[in-house]
Formats: structure tokens, sequence, C-alpha cells
């Protein structure tokens, strides 16, 4: 299944329940374009997840296209706000894996998918002919350490743990030591999510980013934030949250074909200046997907699948740009 049908299918429930179904029913109640169209789709897309700033950019944005086109027709209204969507989303950045190991960090409160998220990376980079070790330094929970090797085993690569309540930096010590020792091309660490006090998070990632500038220099690191798109705007707010304490550099949306919260992805764009690097859309290991914006800009106005509707297979460059 190429990136187009997998999206389409991914927000279904956006369409068929969310901003879309909505935004066709204020478009198809109007015959002219006026202030109350508007303010009935700024309406509808604040309601949609899509935030306030957002909202207000799109409808503004729309208000100036109309104008410099001189557009009187309702119906072409529904393509402009396509346009302008597409032109809010960004993301598809590759993840940037120079050197060897390079490191990925994982992080993300707990129920989002972080674990899943990790294991079905794992895999997807096997199948890149990478050799992955994982790293269990989310040793909050014995759970999460417990789910991590399910996954390790599933993926048939190295997980390196100790006990629960262990010191996770120690954990990421020894991950690096033996990806090292063992020839491995990509470490990803499991790390733990805790919110409910920003100054432990950020001291307890501080502390890991050290040892991995120690340890690996002269090699490349993301952090990907997992992010649960069914909570909606909670989403965004975390995401400022982990952004102030972590520096993410990519965020992965999990859950998006179970929610008719789509637009949440927009909020994303537009308020945090980061970008979506992989989307959940469904529960297979492929259907964690690269994100592709033009992708979801016409999975969103339900756009018929093009014949050529190609596979993302490479997500990954060598070559960061510092």
């Amino acid at each position: 299944m190429g990136i187009f049908s997998m999206f389409k299918k991914g927000l279904k429930k956006t369409r068929d329940e969310g901003i879309t179904a909505q935004m066709n029913e204020v478009m198809d109640s109007y015959e002219k374009i006026t202030d109350d169209l508007f303010d009935e789709l700024e309406e509808v897309l604040i309601m949609g997840d899509v935030g306030m700033p957002t909202a207000e950019r799109i409808i503004r944005d729309l208000k100036n296209k109309i104008e410099n086109d001189k557009v009187t027709d309702v119906r072409q209204v529904r393509e402009m706000m396509k346009d302008i969507v597409s032109g809010i989303v960004w993301g598809g950045s590759y993840l940037k894996l120079r050197g060897k190991p390079a490191v990925i960090l994982v992080i993300g409160v707990n129920g989002v998918g972080k674990t899943t998220t990790i294991g079905k990376l794992a895999m997807r980079l096997k199948q890149q002919n990478r050799k992955v070790i994982l790293g269990a330094a989310d040793t909050f929970r014995a759970a999460a350490i417990e789910q991590l090797q399910v996954w390790a085993d599933r993926a048939q690569v190295d997980l390196i743990k100790h006990a629960e309540g262990a010191d996770p930096a120690a954990v990421v010590y020894d991950t690096i030591q033996a990806g090292k020792a063992r020839g491995s091309d990509v470490i990803i660490i499991d790390t733990a999510g805790r919110l409910h006090n920003k100054k432990n998070l950020m001291d307890e990632l501080n502390k890991i980013s050290r040892v991995i500038e120690r340890e690996l220099p002269d090699v490349s690191k993301e952090v990907l934030l997992v992010l649960d798109a069914t909570t909606g705007q909670n989403a965004v707010n975390q995401a400022k949250d982990f952004k102030e304490a972590a520096g993410i550099t990519g965020i992965v949306l999990t859950k998006l074909d179970g929610t008719a919260k789509g637009g949440v992805v927009l909020a994303i764009n537009n308020e945090l200046d980061v970008p979506v690097k992989f989307v959940g859309v469904g529960e297979k290991i492929e259907d964690l997907q690269p994100f592709d914006a033009d992708a979801f800009a016409a999975a969103l106005f339900d756009v018929t699948v093009p014949e050529d509707d190609p596979e993302i297979t490479d997500f990954i460059t060598n070559d960061a740009e510092e």
C-alpha cells in the first residue's frame, strides 16, 4: 500500500467525523463568500483540535488568497483550503543518522505508544540493513523494561537493560559500549516520560545527553517525541513541555487512525516548529509511516489516490546538516 493510500486510511475518522466533514458541511451551506462563512470555518478548525493560533492563520491566509485571486465561488474555497493546509503542514524530514553508532532518544508520557514505536522503528531500520541495539533507560517502571524486551525479541535486536530503579545514564553508557563493541549502526534509547516534575525530567535527559556527547562526540543524535493523536490539543501542550525540556528534533504521532482529531498535525507544525517525522496509522509494523505533507493534505481533503502511489522506504540520511 502506497503512502497516499496509507494516509487516506489513517485519516478516515477525521474526514468522516472531524474537521473535514464539518468544513464541508459549512461550505455546502453557503452560496456566497461572506464573513459568516469565515467565522464558521474558523470555529470548526478551533473545535477540530487545530488550535486558535493555527485556525486564525488559516483563515487569514484564506481571506488573502480569495482577495488576491478575486474568487467569488464558494466551491473554490475547498481547494484553496487544501492548498493552505499543504503550506502549513511539513515534515518528512529524514532521520539524520550520521556516524556509527548514531543515537535515537525516544521520549513521551506513558500510554502514548512509545515502546511500540521503538519496536516498529527498530524493525524498519533492520529492513534498511541497519544493525540496531536498544537501551532500556526508562528504569522508572519495570513494565517498561519488560515491554521493550518483548519488542527486542520480536525485532531480533539486542537490548541492554538494568534493574528497575537503576540510573538511566548508566544504562545509556552500557548501551553505547555494547553498540561500539558489537558494531551497531543505530542505538535506540527508551527514556522515562514523566512530566509531573519538569526539572527532574530535564536533569535526567541532560545527564543522558552528556553521556552520549562524551562517548559519541562525532555522531548525530535524534530526539523523537511520541504523541498520542487521540489526545488532540493535550498532545500539543505535552510537546511544548518536552520541547522546553529536551530539545526535540522530531515528532512521532501515533494512533492517527483511531481518532477524528487529525487536525492536531496542523497545530503541531504551526505552533512548535518541529517536523512530524513518523505517524502511526494502524497496528502493523508497516503502519508506522514516514510523514509526507502532500499525502497528509490530500488525504485530509479526500483527494483520489493517484495511480502512482509510491511506498516510502528511504527515510534515512547519513549526511546530517549541521
